[in-house]
């Protein structure tokens, strides 16, 4: 059945988001199907002139050249039943291109995706990078912030984008495999530049946010389709996949509770390789949401229950984002508590959606 809203974007659907963030007794989780998959180059057309291995620059992105293909990817919830919100982001899906070219690293093309080249620098030349308002790289990204907002016209929320947070960056500028000599040669200047990353982490959203409407009176994240009642932001730590408990509490922890702190429904994103950190995480109690991949390459879904059961066992609302099977989704379904549950399911096609409602309780 075709939903009679634009985008499948029904008010109602809102309740069962404002359920999510304060982990409302509830039927069963709050669910979203998509068809779209972890990385953007396939889907805009935009791209297709791009070569592997070319450097991006902000005159090679013009909004106006993706914004059919946002929408194209946004016209799936009027097909797909389920309880997700759709709206877009500069740039949709994982493109974290904006703060680390702003920073000054070049952009360079992968053959799904685009990665920032690491930058090396002196560490007084990394503690002097600010988010530079007058930097073509931050007005392209409010360009298409803007753009965005005439096109969607009420229609489907903006967001702000997926950026790397504070230890991603730490890696890119001062390069990844010094970046970790860093930590236990130089701990004093390495939390120094962390917290400075912190912070310009945390004004790039302040200073999207400044500029997106809200919708329905609500914020929104666009990478999880993910509406919510108060300031929300987008966090990200992947680089602390290689730090140990110890580091990660001693350097990293205040700054993510800094981020933190700034934003009422912020929500960290996690991956099944920083599993041995989640206490850690969890110790923030200015965290007030989790975003973990499901990536059965690195731990399959049965072995990451128990840590999906210690989130919610801390009271915190769980995001769970990627595939399922059918005894993957009875498995989850069986195991987890559907107050606070979140699942953002990607799969290929109606037939598998159709399959999995019954299975979800929907």
């Amino acid at each position: 059945m075709t939903s009679r809203y634009p985008f499948g974007n029904d008010p109602a659907k809102i309740e069962r988001y404002k359920a999510f963030w304060s982990r409302e007794a509830v039927d069963r989780p709050l669910v979203g199907f998509s068809f779209v998959g972890w990385y953007p180059l396939e889907y805009f057309s935009a791209c297709k002139a791009w070569k592997v291995n070319d450097h991006i620059t902000p005159e090679m992105l013009e909004p106006q050249q993706w914004l059919d293909d946002y929408e194209r990817l946004l016209r799936e919830g009027e097909e797909v039943q389920d309880d997700m919100l759709r709206g877009a982001c500069p740039i949709q899906v994982a493109f974290p291109c904006f703060l680390p070219a702003i920073l000054g690293c070049k952009i360079r093309v992968l053959p799904d995706n685009v990665l920032a080249e690491e930058l090396k620098l002196p560490w007084q030349e990394a503690l002097e990078k600010r988010l530079d308002h007058r930097n073509p790289w931050f007005e392209k990204c409010m360009e298409f912030v803007a753009a965005l907002i005439d096109r969607a016209e009420g229609r489907y929320p903006i967001s702000h984008g997926a950026e790397l947070g504070p230890t991603d960056l730490h890696a890119i500028l001062r390069g990844h495999n010094e970046s970790i000599f860093d930590l236990m040669d130089e701990p004093e200047k390495s939390a120094q530049l962390l917290m400075h990353l912190g912070r310009v982490f945390a004004e790039f959203f302040q200073e999207t946010w400044k500029r997106l409407p809200l919708y329905h009176g609500g914020y929104f994240d666009a990478q999880y389709q993910l509406w919510a009642p108060g300031p929300i932001i987008r966090m990200q730590e992947d680089a602390t996949a290689v730090f140990s408990p110890e580091l990660y509490r001693e350097l990293v922890q205040p700054v993510d509770r800094m981020i933190a702190g700034q934003f009422a429904c912020n929500f960290i994103h996690l991956h099944s390789t920083s599993m041995g950190l989640l206490d850690a995480f969890l110790d923030i109690d200015e965290l007030r949401c989790f975003e973990i991949n499901i990536e059965p390459f690195n731990i399959p879904v049965q072995g990451m229950i128990p840590y999906f059961q210690m989130v919610q066992d801390a009271n915190r609302p769980l995001l769970i984002r990627g595939s399922l099977t059918e005894e993957e989704a009875r498995l989850v379904i069986d195991s987890l508590d559907p107050r606070g549950l979140y699942l953002h399911i990607m799969l290929q096609s109606q037939e598998q959606v159709d399959v999995l409602r019954p299975i979800l309780g929907m």
